[in-house]
């Protein structure tokens, strides 16, 4: 077995030489060996924190590092053979997993461990993990009887098949649609980059001879093509026609994901349940950071009350607008898109082809590399000898003040929708851990996966990036630098492990707020032919177009946040989850939705990702991030670099070694202020009590 890529790997696996038929031979030989190690653990009972804790990580590592690669292959490189093997070893991995939390011995030790007076003795990291584990074999049944035990590990391995299965219809139906245009008049309005990508999907679509002067063009449901589409296309009946199957994707046919939702919440609550919570929500919430829905719904109901007046005004300038410009047709959702794109262009000069060449991606990461070292005394480094897993992958060292390598990431930035999961995220490869190093090291070193959708280069142009994929780059780089600049050496919290998920956005936000740092947006903006700085004029509409349409951007998050835990507070035996999608709906955005709607068939976030009573997290980490960032904001330049060390000694280097709510106050110095993301937004002028 020893030929097996995914098995014995220190530093870095052989990418080109894993193939799917190496997944089930590896999972298995991987779990039987972390098992057998449990067993032990079980029999000896150690009562000391290096005799329990330092097994216990090394076992959970070996599964969790070869999983996380099966798993991050089958995000970038899906194909029917690996979705088959993948979904064949889920299950064994579910049911390590609950095995280990459901150990009673192990549970027993670590109380013993809990109860001792050496306790308050040892490392904070000690403590957190202890409690962790404790908490997590808790919410696996480590106190059920027999019986419910084995109901609960079959209620986890069904919820794990059917989001698994979610997520794959998703992709299925997004990779179904394709709309073919042949005639000119039918792609007026796009510009050239999208009648290019256009041309691209055409060609990867069987048409050898597509271009983007003469066609044909292929429109896809992947999001760079979909929006582009939608923000620029005149031909309105189109837009309506690619619109509709957006928002019905999943939702009928083979890829159907209707009846799955329901199922899905069942046995969510049903598991919620079986370990004593009211409902799922209260039993995501022991993982979070927030204490209860209550001051959830206390948060977004402010930002609601904030963005509502803000949101009415933004459709009536849209139907201002379409109206003047001959659109006699009442506004629909699928104008919205494109008379919001006029909109910004009419009010900022803007336009996002104009804006694109002025951030090719390698220009935009120079400028990113150049602004972390300034703020955390590090600098990034290309190593171009590094195998991937594609050709367009790159991977980066981080050095720290004194050149010692800190650790390293892999940047997949391209859509290949083909093969590649939508969206944008970041990975851990293997975490940074002093247990786990490798032969002959002390430290084994953290490793990042950073993977973006944006449009690749075209013919002689690199990749040509809409500001939003500025933005989004960032963002994932922010959550790879809580993963890379940890100094916490125990494994178990180290970096991103075990943050609380209404945390982990913290750094991922605050790195987004850089790019509309008038100093940080000239050095990053540079023409990709000619090296000129992106014009002033340009950069000011930029930085004065971000709070563009802030109340409605808000309002959308905040509908989804209370969707979500409506749908995981609400009795599901009982509830039409459209339904209850359409009236939370209806009753937050100016716009209510198609009565056709089925967004909620294409709602991975919370059907098969982590987001399921969570979906709040991402406003109230906002709320995080902007606190933090006004810190920069309250200080003259000079001051920079003092708070990014700050900031990375904290927030960065602590990582799940402590509370988030201890950290940020390490770092801020006082509770966070809700006031500043309405700040921060330009809607605290219409907020309750400003």
């Amino acid at each position: 077995m020893k030929t097996n890529p995914l098995l014995h790997w220190e530093y870095f696996p052989q990418f080109s030489r894993i193939r799917p038929e190496h997944v089930l031979p590896a999972m298995n030989e991987t779990i039987e060996q972390s098992l057998q190690e449990l067993i032990a653990l079980e029999q000896t009972l150690p009562k000391t924190w290096h005799g329990l804790l330092v097994p216990l990580e090394r076992l959970i590592d070996r599964v969790s590092r070869t999983w996380g690669l099966v798993t991050h292959l089958y995000n970038v490189t899906n194909s029917p053979a690996l979705r088959e093997v993948h979904s064949q070893a889920q299950p064994e991995v579910i049911r390590f997993y609950t095995r280990l939390g459901q150990s009673k011995p192990v549970y027993t030790c670590l109380m013993a461990l809990k109860d001792s007076p050496d306790f308050s003795s040892y490392s904070q990291a000690l403590q957190r993990i202890i409690t962790i584990l404790l908490r997590d074999a808790t919410l696996q049944g480590v106190g059920l009887t027999a019986k419910d035990q084995e109901h609960s590990n079959h209620l986890s391995q069904e919820l794990a098949r059917l989001t698994t299965t979610f997520a794959n219809n998703v992709l299925d139906a997004t990779k179904a649609y394709v709309l073919t245009l042949t005639k000119a008049e039918q792609v007026r309005g796009l510009p050239q980059t999208a009648l290019a990508l256009a041309a691209t999907m055409a060609r990867a679509q069987g048409h050898a001879h597509a271009d983007q002067e003469s066609g044909p063009w292929c429109i896809t449901l992947d999001l760079p093509s979909f929006l582009s589409f939608m923000q620029h296309a005149k031909d309105r009946d189109l837009r309506e026609e690619v619109y509709r199957a957006y928002i019905t994707r999943a939702s009928n046919g083979a890829t159907d994901n209707s009846f799955l939702i329901k199922e899905i919440l069942l046995l969510r609550q049903e598991l919620a349940n079986l370990l004593g919570y009211e409902n799922f929500a209260a039993m995501s919430l022991a993982r979070k950071m927030a204490s209860s829905v209550k001051d959830i719904e206390i948060l977004l109901q402010k930002i609601r009350t904030a963005a509502t007046d803000p949101a009415l005004n933004d459709l009536v300038d849209l139907e201002d607008l379409a109206q003047s410009q001959g659109q006699s047709e009442e506004l629909k959702p699928w104008d919205l898109m494109y008379w919001a794109e006029r909109l910004k262009e009419q009010r900022f000069n803007l336009q996002d082809e104009e804006v694109r060449p002025y951030f090719p991606l390698p220009a935009v990461l120079q400028g990113l590399f150049d602004l972390v070292g300034e703020l955390f005394d590090i600098t990034i480094v290309e190593q171009k000898e590094m195998e991937t897993w594609h050709p367009h992958v790159s991977y980066f060292i981080v050095l720290d003040e004194n050149q010692k390598e800190k650790g390293g990431f892999f940047l997949d930035p391209y859509a290949r929708p083909e093969e590649k999961r939508a969206g944008a995220w970041m990975d851990e490869m293997v975490g940074r851990s002093t247990i786990c190093a490798p032969t002959g090291t002390s430290l084994r070193l953290p490793v990042a996966y950073i993977n973006c959708n944006q449009r690749p280069g075209l013919d002689d142009a690199p990749s040509l990036m809409s500001f939003s994929e500025v933005t989004t780059l960032f963002h994932e780089f922010g959550h790879a630098l809580q993963h890379l600049l940890t100094t916490v050496d125990h494994g178990l919290v180290a970096g991103i492990a075990n943050v609380e998920w209404d945390a982990v956005e913290l750094s991922s936000q605050f790195m987004e707020n850089w790019c509309y740092e008038k100093d940080i947006l000239a050095r990053l903006a540079r023409h990709y032919q000619t090296h000129e700085p992106m014009p002033h004029q340009m950069q000011a509409q930029l930085l004065q177009a971000r709070n563009f349409r802030a109340g409605s951007n808000a309002l959308r998050q905040i509908s989804f946040a209370l969707i979500d835990l409506a749908l995981h507070t609400a009795d599901p035996h009982n509830l039409d989850p459209v339904a209850l999608a359409h009236h939370i709906s209806q009753e937050i955005l100016p716009m209510p939705p198609l009565p056709e709607d089925r967004f909620l068939c294409s709602f991975t976030h919370i059907f098969a990702g982590g987001y399921a009573a969570g979906y709040y997290s991402y406003k109230w980490a906002e709320v995080l991030s902007a606190d933090a960032f006004a810190l920069f904001m309250e200080n003259n330049k000079d001051q920079r670099h003092l708070q990014g060390r700050r900031f990375r000694n904290t927030v960065l280097a602590l990582g799940g070694s402590r509370h988030p709510m201890e950290i940020f106050k390490l770092f801020r110095g006082r509770n966070p202020d809700p006031n500043a993301l309405l700040r921060q937004e330009g809607l605290l002028l219409q907020s309750e009590g400003s």
